[in-house]
């Protein structure tokens, strides 16, 4: 059977032109019944993966997911849209599971979000058995294995879902999982040759700097005050710091609560409302404030301490900027937060591999150089030029050619069968005596001793960089022994030269980071207007704010001032449902916003002239009014509808013009063309026909109103 266009699914309901990268591909590939692994940023697009193929066959789609504030909040989305959604949890009262189970026998339901623990309940399979599933979607699929970042036990025997329902195909996303990561899930899913999907990690709206950790309350308090009323995310190693940062912040007259697990549940789910309704601009959270977090306006993301390690911190820095609008990450760091991290290790017995992924994002945030270039290339992803975004990149230190440096490295690793961690490499470049590197006859290979004019601290230094050139890697699942990459390879030959940076005491505080300007002064009236619109409908239908507006459906409204119904299809983000429903409110306050302009023209940015004139003649308003209200010549004014009605406008130009002059310049169209430039008409009538109508009717006599959208 032929499935509908997924592209025209995407625009009617989700209300996107085009999909971002990789996600036709899934799509497809979903579609044809295959199992996939995608790992895809946050904010890159994983629920349209799943979404668009859940409406191309029929069906129900299953999507598991780990929240139910989450999964209440998508199911929201979908309705909004005008999607047949649902969710199946304990929230629900019997009544409502009753309903909803009559709505899914009945092939109402299309999307169906379940948590992992209610899936595998004896009712949930027995009903699912008596469905037509036609996808198995798990989302934050990161949590089944034992080696990411937020691993969840209650996600350990989804796999069982294979054996309910065998014939579906599976999805699993994540939005961080290194190549450990990705393994395990393949294998603890069950998933059957699956498609590998990996995304751009490449987040280039979300600027990233690091700082030490010295005057962290009085830096923060400076940050947040160039970015008043913009939502943030403060991130703290404990809970008694995001209540001591919160209340410290509320006595500089910032809107702030906190969040972390020893709160109870009502208190949790309060301030996390009032966080995603827009009531609240800061939140101080530990980790526990993490997956429900759906909410795409959030400006910035700081790390009041170091995160645990780079997965977590990609993860918790990707919750910035979702709409792709500019964002930023401030990192604070110290040794401290080292010691802590290794206690709370120590105490919970996990392995060796998160000691060596806590020192990674030391490394990361001691680091010289591009930060971008060393996070995309942790998770594989190589950078070919610096950010030119990041802190590094805008303050850059001073460099050197490191080839020789790295090429006694890679040949030292080389020689010992790459088993060898980094200490150990650095003491056999050094020629240690330590008995185990005697034992195991390192000491007989050419390099042993090559690098000991180079102290220790510094060795450790150039080694974290060739991990962050890509010219090394750890393999965490041996032992965390270094490998040699394709690019190392490159250098042991001698086909590729490379730049390092010599190592710093501490690394240098860089300069202030750049604030964006505010907000044409222009716009701000309509913007207010339209986030008041977007609160009280929010407020009015039980939905978050954004997902009646998003930020970046907002700053569209204002960027492309939309008149007519059929505008809004270019403004991404309304869909069909949407734009039947919030359509004409926001068509209003756009022409009011306009019309009240008519005094202020000197002031007007490019191109909303013409706009302003629209908005006048869709008041009902004739040439000579609007040109009064406007002070303005009728000549400009004309011009401007004419130009509105080539855009596509379907403007009737002929009821603004003299009764009779339309079929007279016809007349002389005829005899003259219509190539002719307006004087010509206008003496071969001898002046009885005015330029205005003479411009409008050349208009009408060339061009047809176009389909707009």
């Amino acid at each position: 059977m032929k499935h509908e266009d997924p592209v025209l699914i995407l625009r009617r309901h989700f209300g996107y032109q085009h999909f971002r990268p990789l996600q036709l591909e899934i799509i497809e590939a979903v579609a044809g019944g295959k199992d996939c692994l995608v790992v895809m940023p946050t904010g890159g697009g994983k629920s349209i993966c799943y979404q668009v193929p859940a409406l191309l066959q029929p069906g129900l789609t299953l999507v598991i997911s780990p929240l139910i504030s989450l999964m209440q909040d998508q199911v929201s989305a979908l309705k909004s849209n005008g999607i047949a959604a649902a969710f199946l949890n304990s929230s629900q009262s019997l009544s409502e599971q009753q309903a909803l189970v009559e709505e899914l026998l009945l092939a109402e339901i299309r999307l169906l979000y379940v948590s992992p623990e209610r899936l595998l309940t004896e009712d949930t399979t027995r009903l699912l058995s008596r469905v037509k599933v036609n996808l198995i979607a798990v989302d934050e699929a990161h949590c089944i294995s034992q080696w990411g970042h937020d691993f969840r036990p209650e996600y350990s025997r989804l796999g069982e879902i294979r054996r309910v329902l065998p014939d579906a195909p599976m999805i699993a996303l994540t939005a961080t999982a290194d190549r450990l990561t990705r393994q395990d899930i393949s294998e603890r899913l069950s998933l059957r040759n699956p498609q590998g999907f990996l995304a751009s990690f490449d987040r280039p709206n979300i600027h990233l700097k690091v700082v030490p950790g010295q005057d962290r309350i009085q830096h923060i308090v400076q940050f947040v005050r160039k970015r008043p009323g913009q939502a943030g995310i403060v991130y703290c190693i404990s809970r008694k710091s995001t209540e001591s940062l919160a209340q410290k912040l509320k006595a500089q007259g910032f809107s702030v609560a906190f969040y972390h697990a020893g709160m109870t549940p009502q208190a949790r789910y309060r301030v996390q409302d009032d966080f995603l309704n827009d009531k609240l601009d800061i939140m101080c959270a530990t980790v526990a404030f993490g997956m429900g977090i759906d909410k795409p306006n959030v400006r910035w993301v700081v790390h009041y301490n170091l995160p645990k390690n780079l997965e977590s911190y990609y993860q918790e820095i990707g919750r910035a900027g979702r709409d792709g609008l500019p964002s930023e990450a401030l990192l604070f760091f110290s040794y401290a937060d080292v010691i802590q991290h290794r206690q709370f290790l120590e105490e919970s017995g996990q392995a060796e591999v998160m000691e060596a992924k806590l020192e990674r994002m030391f490394q990361f945030a001691q680091a010289q150089m591009c930060r971008r270039r060393i996070l995309l290339r942790y998770f594989g992803e190589e950078l070919e030029a610096d950010c030119g975004h990041c802190d590094t990149c805008e303050s850059p230190p001073a460099s050197f050619d490191g080839t020789v440096l790295a090429q006694k490295a890679l040949s030292a690793v080389a020689r010992t069968q790459q088993q060898v961690g980094i200490q150990m490499l650095i003491d056999i470049l050094r020629g240690s005596q330590r008995k185990d590197l005697l034992a195991r006859q390192f000491h007989e290979i050419k390099t042993y001793g090559a690098g000991r004019d180079v102290p220790a601290k510094d060795w450790q230094a150039y080694l974290h960089q060739f991990l962050h050139l890509g010219l090394l890697d750890i393999a965490y699942e041996h032992g965390n022994a270094l490998t040699i990459t394709g690019a190392g390879k490159e250098v042991l030959l001698g086909q590729r030269k490379i730049q390092v940076v010599k190592p710093a005491d501490s690394a240098p505080v860089p300069a202030a980071t750049p604030v964006g300007t505010a907000k044409d002064r222009f716009f701000k009236p309509l913007e207010d207007a339209l986030r008041d619109f977007r609160l009280q409908t929010a407020a009015r239908e039980g939905l978050r704010p954004y997902y009646v507006i998003s930020d970046l459906t907002l700053e569209q409204l204002v960027q492309r001032l939309p008149l007519v119904p059929d505008d809004l299809d270019e403004v991404e983000g309304l869909g069909k449902a949407k734009q039947a429903k919030y359509g004409p409110d926001l068509l209003r306050l756009i022409q009011q916003f306009l019309i009240r302009q008519t005094g202020h023209e000197g002031q007007f940015p490019k191109g909303v002239s013409p706009k302003v004139t629209l908005a006048c003649y869709l008041q009902g308003w004739d040439i000579a009014t609007i040109a009064q209200k406007r002070q303005a010549q009728p000549s400009t004014i004309s011009g401007h509808l004419a130009g509105l009605f080539e855009e596509g406008y379907d403007l009737d130009l002929a009821s603004l013009m003299k009764p009779g002059s339309l079929e007279i310049l016809r007349q002389v169209f005829a005899l003259l063309g219509t190539d002719q430039p307006l004087k010509a008409y206008f003496e071969h009538l001898h002046g009885s026909v005015g330029y205005d109508d003479i411009r409008m009717a050349l208009v009408l006599e060339k061009v047809k109103p176009k389909a707009r959208g």
